[in-house]
């Protein structure tokens, strides 16, 4: 039979939902339930711990890439102890079953079995062992909306929130000055801004803000427009005389 040929039925290819740390537990299930039947074990990984847990010594259990080169090795009952690392390597478990081929999955590993599904054009069947089932997360119980509103309500509550919004609303007390209108407007004097000397840097000081913006270094105030010292180029540019017709 040339390799990767599956001649199991399709309903014969079975996922079994496990958590990893039950694995050995439920492999020990399958093999005591299918006593008699030729059955090899394959796993993607190291299969030593697996080889120490089974009861039944006579189990042969085969790594993937030792699975591969069995070019002639055939059984009933093919049992996958994980997710095969590359997809395709499942159709080579699964062509040396003459019957049955099982997989083992946990719940993280779920997610890569669609990409076997689509290499056998169907969906594998999953059955779950009572005790071997995964973990059920709590779902949030969803947020209440409020109960909706008849018409008759949704009216009555507009009315009020007009109502509210019509009434009518206190008025802010206004405090009466007693300083005469004059001072009340007039604009407060601004205290001369007086040169207090310089700085270790030599930078003047003077008691206001306005600084060195209205004063120059020295402390006297600036003008109001300093002219550049250089000034540009003046370009002479002299006028054609028009030439005369003939």
């Amino acid at each position: 039979m040339p390799a990767n040929t599956l001649s199991i039925k399709a309903n014969n290819h079975r996922v079994y939902q496990c958590p990893t740390e039950k694995k050995i537990e439920l492999l020990q299930r399958l093999i005591e339930e299918n006593k008699g039947a030729n059955i090899i074990v394959v796993s993607a990984y190291n299969t030593a711990k697996i080889q120490e847990a089974l009861e039944n010594t006579e189990i042969k259990i085969f790594q993937d890439k030792e699975l591969i080169k069995e070019k002639e090795l055939q059984c009933d009952i093919v049992i996958g102890f994980d997710m095969p690392i590359k997809n395709i390597v499942y159709m080579a478990r699964a062509s040396k079953a003459k019957e049955k081929s099982f997989m083992l999955l946990d719940e993280s590993e779920q997610k890569e079995l669609h990409f076997i599904e689509m290499l056998l054009g169907r969906a594998i069947k999953q059955e779950s062992v009572a005790g071997f089932e995964y973990a059920v997360q709590e779902k949030e119980a969803p947020v209440s909306k409020g109960k909706k509103l008849s018409k008759e309500e949704i009216k009555e509550v507009a009315k009020k929130r007009f109502e509210k919004s019509t009434q009518e609303r206190p008025k802010k007390e206004f405090v009466k000055s007693d300083k005469p209108k004059d001072e009340r407007w007039a604009k407060k004097k601004k205290a001369p801004n007086k040169f207090l000397g310089k700085d270790e840097n030599g930078k003047a000081i003077f008691s206001g803000k306005s600084g060195e913006r209205n004063h120059r270094y020295d402390g006297t105030p600036r003008d109001k427009y300093d002219a550049p010292k250089v000034t540009g180029k003046k370009i002479n540019i002299k006028s054609r005389k028009p030439k005369a017709e003939d």
